[in-house]
């Protein structure tokens, strides 16, 4: 009954937004209630689960999201987008810049949490876009793939390390494994798969863009246009380098690298930069910083909200217990560990829709296969992360952050999103199997 009760729920959801065209928000908290109740969570705990899924995700995503936003506004409308637009467009060429935008992607997503990588890179994507008179999915859909790989495949972040520390798995060879895996997978699920969702055209959200064609005199210089823009960048990677090096948690240098290195602070610290460089720096008056930064606030508002009544929808399914009902029902299957820990973790991750609460609930199931088969412990770390990002479903905070930026229908996000997440966990699953036979 768990399972019918999800599967009418998400149906529910689709119907109301597709058919309906209830707004996103209001639809996902109706289901959000419904759900709740259907599951068996007692009716004075269903408004606390909903607040609390909402609050957790809004807690973790506001800041970021909303700084930024301005940090893109700021960029957009100083120029220093388009500068950085231009350059890349004549390194690489208009026909090849969807690869730029890709190695881009998976370079910073290698410090970054998936939706601090997808809002601080989204101004470039659509500045890209414009500059070089290409559809917008044709550098999107690259540069959300590459995010996703490093966020399922790759320490730091928090899913794989936390699966290493269960497992017992080295974290430097998981790394060196993830980025063997990674490589290839980012290629087919994002420049190649793109190939197969040509026909969507969709248009940047009104607001997110300035139309402005600066001229040379106008912008900010490359260096420091890229360096501002990826201020965020250098100090999580510094905090997350220190980690790697082994650096002792209370050691003095350690609490300033993590202070430093945390989204909220970093993010705060970008902005202050970017006040300078992409404002004063520019000739703007603190007035116009302001209007700038006011803007880009009230732009993201409502994709906050749906993000955190999405986060809310997987609390939901989280305290009725339905991710873990659905591990613990596909653990009797008589299969190899390494496809087991991919099943339970992809089974999971549609029920919950977070990636990363789909990978601790896997890890902590299958762990205990390792030491009985004799299985690669780094294996299984990659084969949980893989399986973790399938599919996206719309119970999944980052369902709708694709959707919304990128202005899709709730049909579109799933041919073009929900495809390039399946695509990373079964090309994921293939890597990790061609690995097993060399390890």
């Amino acid at each position: 009954m768990p399972l019918v009760i999800l599967a009418l729920g998400i149906v529910l959801l689709f119907f109301l937004i597709v058919k309906v065209k209830l707004n996103s928000f209001l639809s996902l908290i109706l289901v959000c209630i419904l759900l709740a109740f259907g599951e068996g969570l007692p009716i004075d705990k269903i408004f606390p689960t909903i607040q609390k899924g909402l609050g957790s995700t809004l807690g973790g995503l506001t800041i970021v999201v909303g700084f930024g936003a301005i940090l893109g506004k700021l960029m957009a409308d100083s120029g220093g987008a388009q500068r950085i637009a231009t350059t890349l467009i004549n390194m690489f060429g208009r026909k090849n810049v969807k690869w730029a935008v890709c190695l881009t992607g998976f370079i910073v997503g290698i410090a970054l949490f998936y939706e601090i990588g997808f809002v601080l890179l989204i101004p470039l994507v659509f500045t890209i876009a414009v500059a070089a008179d290409i559809p917008l999915l044709e550098v999107g859909i690259p540069m959300a793939a590459a995010l996703s790989v490093t966020h399922g495949f790759l320490p730091p972040h928090p899913g794989p390390t936390a699966i290493s520390v269960i497992f017992n798995a080295d974290i430097g060879k998981t790394l060196i494994y993830g980025l063997i895996i990674g490589i290839p997978t980012v290629i087919i699920s994002g420049p190649l798969l793109y190939n197969t969702v040509k026909d969507i055209k969709t248009e940047i959200p009104e607001g997110l863009h300035n139309d402005k064609n600066f001229s040379d005199e106008e912008m900010p210089s490359f260096m420091s246009s890229i360096l501002t823009a990826l201020t965020p960048v250098i100090l999580m990677a510094i905090s997350a380098v220190g980690k790697m090096m082994g650096i002792p948690k209370d050691a003095p240098i350690m609490h300033i690298f993590n202070f430093i290195g945390d989204p909220s602070v970093a993010l705060t610290i970008s902005i202050a930069v970017a006040f300078y460089t992409f404002g004063y720096a520019r000739g703007k008056t603190t007035k116009e910083i302001m209007e700038t930064s006011e803007k880009a606030i009230l732009t993201v508002a409502m994709i906050l909200f749906i993000v955190g009544a999405g986060g809310a929808l997987k609390q939901v399914l989280i305290d009725s217990g339905v991710g873990d009902y659905i591990g613990h029902l596909v653990m009797g299957a008589n299969l190899s560990p390494l496809l087991l820990a991919w099943i339970i973790a992809s089974v999971i991750r549609i029920a919950v829709g977070s990636a990363t609460v789909a990978a601790l609930t896997a890890g902590g199931i299958v762990a205990p296969l390792i030491p009985l088969t004799g299985v690669s412990p780094e294996l299984m770390v990659l084969a949980v992360g893989a399986g973790s990002v399938i599919f996206s479903p719309p119970n999944d905070p980052g369902f709708w952050l694709f959707k919304e930026f990128f202005g899709l229908t709730v049909k579109q996000t799933v041919r073009t999103w929900c495809a390039v997440e399946t695509a990373i966990a079964v090309c994921g699953l293939i890597g990790v199997e061609i690995l097993n036979l060399f390890v």
